[in-house]
């Protein structure tokens, strides 16, 4: 019996391995690339007809409507389509989780404790992640991986998504920590007042300025101990959050709540904090303030309803352009767990639908997320001296009925486009004969 159960555990294993789609991370393109013929939009508002990008060993040389191909040069014909530079999805678990629900095993995005200073998430981050592939082929190359649960999370880093472990994915390390804001609502659980189930009653405004002074005096701790010139012992919390402020690393701060929000410019006000809010729902309602403190916003949600039942059924739609008119750097993000973040371009389509125009709604998931992440001396727009991570799709890229991505490139490398999903369709094509 046990070796009846040994051979089904190994025929079930090389099922599975059979069954891992054949998709390779590129080889490195050393020589010249052109793409020509295209409508290329750089991401800073720019919009070239009948461009041309020049790259040589991955970085972009030159971009312009008067360049001329050499005849011997690998030259990819964009002719009647759109180019477009990588997008960028600023925050997630992707590598981090693989199935959101019941299968422990396959996740690894949140550590036990509260206070994770120390906690890196690059190392957790699964390269071999059939999801990364989906991604791919929607257009987003590069990914802020970023840790979850307790007070700090830990650090964030930014990866591009063709590579063979978490060492090349790297592509900033530990840009960030990341930090959730305790909340000033108590929001009853619905499912436990239907089952009878006596909630304890507690003050939730209380508790938050309760955890927040734990917050400040940690970070009034760690300030003390980063001014010391030697230490007797080494302090791993402290040590981890010397980044925050030295100005290498940047603090996001996960927080919807007005009342949130402005703790986070009390952050700012008192330890000089890079701050960057994420999720934000209720960031329009102080977009002043937000760009008086030169903060920065990641939306995280927009395809949501409202966050109170006094806003516009439409609010999350509407944000984005409030905050472009009042200046505030912002960046939009997907976090819709069935999608699995690939819809990021038409998140950033509805937007260019209530109020941003199509190249403000294009900056804001490729050259805006790129500064929000401390990547865009290399990423986020087709410009000279910058990473070749470009697209090439047969339309409008925002548009769901047109986004069809043909070519993409990472640092000059084209990369495959295939995925589980995609070899799915072809075999059940071929199962039943379709053409």
């Amino acid at each position: 019996m046990k070796k009846l159960i040994i051979f089904i555990h190994c025929l079930a294993l090389l099922t599975a391995v059979k069954a891992q789609e054949d998709v390779y991370p590129a080889k490195p393109y050393a020589g010249k690339l052109y793409i020509t013929n295209g409508t290329i939009h750089v991401g800073n508002g720019q919009v070239i007809e009948n461009g041309t990008i020049e790259v040589d060993n991955g970085k972009i040389v030159q971009v312009g409507a008067n360049i001329t191909a050499p005849a011997d040069a690998k030259i990819v014909d964009a002719k009647g389509k759109q180019v477009y530079p990588g997008l960028v999805l600023p925050i997630t678990d992707l590598g981090l989780k693989e199935i959101g629900n019941g299968v422990r095993g396959s996740n690894d995005f949140s550590e036990l404790g509260d206070y994770n200073n120390s906690i890196r998430s690059i190392v957790a981050y699964n390269t071999d992640s059939k999801i990364i592939n989906t991604l791919k082929a929607n257009g987003i190359l590069l990914a802020g991986v970023t840790p979850q649960g307790g007070t700090i999370s830990g650090s964030s880093t930014v990866v591009q998504l063709d590579a063979w472990n978490w060492e090349d994915a790297a592509y900033k390390m530990d840009n960030a920590i990341h930090l959730n804001m305790p909340t000033f609502i108590s929001r009853p659980n619905r499912f436990a007042i239907f089952a009878g189930i006596q909630q304890p009653q507690t003050d939730p405004t209380k508790d938050a300025l309760k955890k927040i002074d734990d917050i400040k005096t940690l970070f009034r701790q760690a300030k003390g101990y980063l001014q010391e010139p030697t230490h007797k012992e080494t302090n791993l919390k402290y040590e981890a959050l010397k980044g925050l402020f030295n100005k290498t690393q940047k603090l996001f701060v996960h927080a919807d709540q007005v009342k949130q929000m402005l703790i986070a410019i009390d952050f700012v006000k008192e330890f000089g904090f890079d701050v960057v809010l994420v999720g934000a729902s209720e960031s329009f309602q102080i977009a002043d303030l937000l760009k008086q403190y030169n903060i920065a916003v990641v939306l995280s949600d927009e395809h949501a309803l409202p966050t109170t039942e006094d806003d516009d059924i439409d609010q999350p739609f509407k944000t984005p352009a409030m905050l472009q008119k009042a200046g505030v750097l912002f960046a939009l993000n997907d976090e819709h767990e069935e999608s699995r973040y690939r819809n990021l371009a038409f998140n950033a389509g509805t937007a260019a639908s209530y109020g941003l125009t199509k190249e403000q709604a294009l900056q804001a998931i490729t050259l805006n997320s790129a500064k929000i992440l401390g990547v865009d001396d290399k990423a986020g727009s087709l410009e000279t001296g910058k990473d070749a991570n470009i697209l090439i799709s047969e339309g409008d890229i925002l548009d769901m009925r047109t986004s069809i991505i043909l070519h993409a490139f990472i640092q000059g490398r084209e990369v495959s486009l295939d995925n589980k999903q995609k070899q799915l369709y072809e075999r059940y094509k071929y199962k039943y004969e379709l053409k």
